[in-house]
């Protein structure tokens, strides 16, 4: 692992920020999900993307839900939301 020799403080609410230099050279830009951890002792932050897989359901909801009328839809979303446990 590379040190940066970039040290910054945890503020009052449990925030860190990370420089601007870090976000540009790992392509993460605002509002970009980030996974958030544990190896070790360390924390580590690294650009959340989504598997092969988890997208590929995305996408055959997605065609799913093109192709049924509004209200089979919401009894589609709400079976996947019983099921993620929202």
């Amino acid at each position: 692992m590379k040190s940066t020799g970039i040290v910054r403080k945890v503020d009052m609410l449990g925030r860190i920020v990370v420089p601007k230099e870090l976000r540009t050279s790992l392509n993460i830009e605002v509002n970009d999900p980030v996974e958030i951890y544990t190896e070790g002792d360390m924390v580590v932050l690294k650009k959340y993307q989504a598997s092969e897989e988890k997208k590929s359901i995305v996408q055959d909801l997605q065609t799913l839900l093109d192709n049924t009328s509004e209200a089979h839809k919401k009894e589609i979303l709400e079976r996947v939301k019983e099921y993620i446990g929202e």
